[in-house]
């Protein structure tokens, strides 16, 4: 497969209200747009990393960097022969999976397209629709009980809320109290010690489908501890970097749930080494999201067709994070059921008038 360029663009895009976690509160989305154009055809990734390092250690301006001045150049001069070889060339710069995984992700829809098929296929994915819950920021508990609500009439096979310290126990006795029944998770962002185990006994009596990332963001060890202390299966996120984070997890004992992130694991072929591992072990396994524009979201609808995805993930609708998002088909959810976009690759085309608009810098690496 050979590379004829690959353009990098800067967008920033208005949520439709701020979202807010235990680390950050954001008004909207910096990402970083890749399109890589081979032979009369081009595919499409985004990077998720933020503009400061809240989630990870990767950012905005660093990731730009990489891909202007290591990965593109790599893909340019040596192309590939199948995009599955990228994530092993690539492993001599250690870590910045997120930035690896906008190039690679662009290069698997390119890669598709070209043979006019839809990515899942590529991936053993069979269904053309998948199930999905809605992560909800943080908000003032009846606004929160609200929202759960109008989410529960949507369809939305669960709901997650985010938590953290003395925003926990009463959050959550105000929702099961109003919806004893519904499918609920958690997830704290790192924002708990071993320290505050009586809170975390707390939260476990509140009948959670799993507890995510509760401990530190890098953790495995405490996070192993955790789970023989509590009934609640506990997922983790942050912590999962790679397959082999995943392995040692699994292995430890840290977690009994996997959420996968496509960006935070490294790319496309870490995620098909991450579902052969879970499957073969019986861990289910769920789609995370990084509340990413079309772009991004398309390719998690992809990834999630695969069976081992058994839990809904957060591919929302669109329209709940942006007013207008960046490509032009509507990825919208139907009594919690997203159907996968159809067509070649992710099956997405740029609004490219809007796309203009929010872009704020442009590069196009040539060989």
């Amino acid at each position: 497969m050979r590379i004829d360029e690959v353009e990098l663009r800067l967008v920033e895009l208005p949520y439709r209200m701020p979202f807010k976690t235990s680390f950050s509160s954001e008004e909207g989305k910096v990402a970083i747009i890749v399109t890589v154009r081979s032979e009369g055809m081009e595919g499409y990734g985004e990077g998720t990393m933020d503009p400061f390092p809240f989630y990870r250690e990767e950012c905005t301006v660093g990731a730009w960097h990489l891909l202007q001045h290591a990965f593109a150049p790599d893909l340019l001069q040596h192309g590939c022969e199948h995009p599955s070889e990228l994530s092993a060339r690539w492993a001599r710069w250690r870590g910045n999976p997120m930035a690896k995984t906008a190039l690679e992700a662009a290069v698997w829809d390119c890669y598709a397209r070209q043979r006019g098929v839809p990515l899942r296929s590529l991936l053993g994915g069979e269904r053309t629709e998948i199930p999905v819950g809605a992560s909800l920021g943080m908000s003032s508990i009846p606004e929160t009980v609200e929202n759960v609500a109008r989410h529960v009439e949507q369809g939305y096979k669960r709901v997650k809320l985010k938590i953290e310290p003395g925003w926990d126990i009463d959050l959550l006795a105000a929702v099961r109290g109003r919806f004893p029944d519904i499918e609920l998770t958690v997830d704290a962002n790192s924002a708990y010690t071993l320290g505050q185990i009586d809170t975390l006994r707390a939260i476990d009596e509140f009948g959670l489908h799993y507890i995510e990332q509760p401990l530190h963001w890098d953790d495995m060890v405490e996070h192993a501890q955790l789970a023989t202390m509590i009934r609640t299966e506990l997922c983790l996120d942050e912590t999962l970097t790679s397959p082999t984070r995943v392995r040692d997890a699994l292995d430890m004992k840290a977690c009994s749930v996997v959420n996968v992130k496509v960006a935070r694991v490294g790319g496309v072929q870490s995620v098909r080494e991450i579902h052969e591992m879970c499957v073969a072990r019986n861990v289910p396994m769920w789609c995370g999201g990084m509340l990413e524009t079309g772009v991004g979201r398309s390719l998690n609808i992809h990834l999630a067709t695969m069976p081992g995805f058994v839990f809904p993930g957060d591919t929302a609708s669109a329209s709940r994070t942006y007013v207008r998002d960046i490509v032009e088909q509507h990825l919208e959810a139907t009594n919690g059921i997203m159907p996968v976009p159809e067509g070649a690759g992710t099956g997405v085309t740029l609004d490219r008038p809007f796309l203009d608009e929010v872009t704020s810098m442009t590069e196009v690496v040539r060989a």
